[in-house]
């Protein structure tokens, strides 16, 4: 039998095609009393994926980070953030521009979602430590959260760390003002941005001009918040399974 993987899920609540809010529900745990096993856990790690992932590529994802963090000696739940990131038309080259938009909407408003576990999480169980991975697109769905979790204080050092695989969020988010001091409130621990010139997505991406300048292709601009960290890596592609090999110590 197969082991079920934990998720915080909000499928079907955005339309794939454009974005739009079809249900304005906060989120549901799946399934919910494994939820109640990780109050009082010392830690949790949330991984969220990218573009074009259905609720199998989610869970793939998550299976992903749970080994590895394994065979890295890390043995705290690692459980996954499943949204509608399979966008209409993402594999087709005449929608993708489309499809790319849509997942960044989609993206954005799944702050707000995943923000409202966090903080209903803490509240159950204050003494966790939640560690975030984001691969690609869900990079913007952890700054969208952040933003969302920044409005109030007593949310300051409510993320313990975020790591950053192939981000597509843009390279001058950590030095810039609005957004560095944003992150500097939220994330108590570090940031560390795993970023790779050989992306072949993210160089596309870039060369298209659909995300200008990723932070996941060359690196954070300007001067960063000192939380902040990169690592030069070199991933096969551009899939969360690279990114997850290159690893070698968490958190």
């Amino acid at each position: 039998m197969t082991k079920i993987i934990p998720r915080i899920s909000t499928r079907g609540y955005y339309d794939l095609k454009y974005g739009k809010t079809i249900k304005k529900n906060s989120y549901f745990l799946y399934p919910k009393k494994d939820f109640e096993k990780f109050i009082g856990s010392k830690e949790l790690v949330i991984m969220i994926h990218g573009l074009r992932n259905d609720n199998a590529g989610a869970i793939a994802k998550v299976i992903l980070a749970k080994n590895r963090l394994s065979r890295l000696g890390y043995h705290f739940p690692v459980i996954g953030f499943s949204y509608d990131s399979n966008t209409t038309g993402a594999h087709l080259r005449k929608y993708v521009k489309r499809a790319l938009s849509a997942g960044q909407i989609i993206a954005k408003k799944n702050g707000r979602n995943l923000s409202m576990f966090i903080e209903d999480f803490k509240s159950a169980s204050p003494k966790t430590k939640i560690r975030l991975m984001g691969h690609s697109l869900g990079s913007q769905v952890i700054l969208s959260a952040v933003e969302y979790l920044a409005k109030k204080n007593q949310n300051n050092g409510i993320i313990e760390s975020v790591s950053f695989f192939g981000a597509s969020i843009t390279s001058d988010i950590p030095s810039s003002k609005k957004y560095g001091k944003l992150l500097d409130k939220v994330i108590r621990g570090k940031i560390v941005n795993y970023f790779s010139p050989t992306d072949e997505v993210l160089n596309w991406a870039n060369a298209e001009k659909f995300v200008k300048g990723p932070l996941g292709l060359n690196g954070a601009v300007g001067k960063t918040i000192s939380k902040y960290h990169q690592k030069l890596v070199k991933p096969k592609n551009h899939r969360f399974a690279s990114y997850a090999e290159i690893l070698k110590s968490f958190p």
